[in-house]
């Protein structure tokens, strides 16, 4: 089915706000938005890039924008429906047709894709990564082993957690020394702890 029977059979289908979705669709008509198929609803673009779309569900049916937190919203009517999880987008939700007020509903059309042409966007924030934490069975290795110590460090972040934490969750210095035979060839040879389960 190409995108535009995607499209006509999303507005065309019975349901309670059918006419509410065509009215918002007729609204996004009169910006610049390029009218998209994603994710089994429209999605309206500009220069390939998701601006905002189109939704209808049991009990309301709105707008969604991708980077909506940029939005001038003086009168707090833009929604986080997933608050403490999404950090960008923003909803404009209605009941009723009569909720619908065109002016509003097309100057945050426009307001936002003039803040897609401006690129205006919020960069999610990286997650920390937890400190390295070396056991001191490692730490005597590496003074031992300078070559050894060089060639841990070449490791990626991930690779020298997962060894630290596999000699710190030994419970028996034994089981420790027994762990640290086993890895330090693997060390040398620059390869990670489960690199030969990752390659299967």
């Amino acid at each position: 089915m190409k995108i535009s029977e995607k499209l006509e059979a999303y507005f065309e289908k019975e349901h309670p706000h059918k006419e509410g979705i065509s009215v918002l669709r007729a609204l996004a008509a009169k910006t610049k938005a390029e009218e998209a198929f994603k994710w089994s609803a429209p999605v309206y673009t500009l220069n390939g890039k998701n601006v905002f779309w189109i939704a209808r569900f049991k009990s309301h049916f709105g707008i969604g924008f991708f980077n909506g937190v940029f939005l001038k919203d003086p009168k707090g009517i833009l929604i986080n429906v997933n608050e403490g999880k999404t950090q960008a987008m923003r909803h404009l939700k209605f009941k009723t047709l009569a909720e619908i007020d065109s002016k509003i509903v097309v100057s945050f059309m426009n307001e936002a894709l003039e803040n897609q042409k401006k690129m205006i966007q919020l960069v999610p924030k990286k997650k920390e990564r937890p400190k390295l934490i070396l056991p001191e069975q490692l730490k005597q290795v590496f003074v031992k082993h300078p070559d050894t110590k060089k060639a841990f460090y070449q490791l990626t972040p991930y690779k020298q957690r997962e060894y630290a934490e596999y000699i710190s969750s030994a419970k028996q210095d034994k089981t420790k020394l027994a762990r640290l035979e086993k890895i330090i060839p693997k060390i040398n040879a620059g390869v990670g702890l489960n690199d030969n389960y990752r390659n299967c």
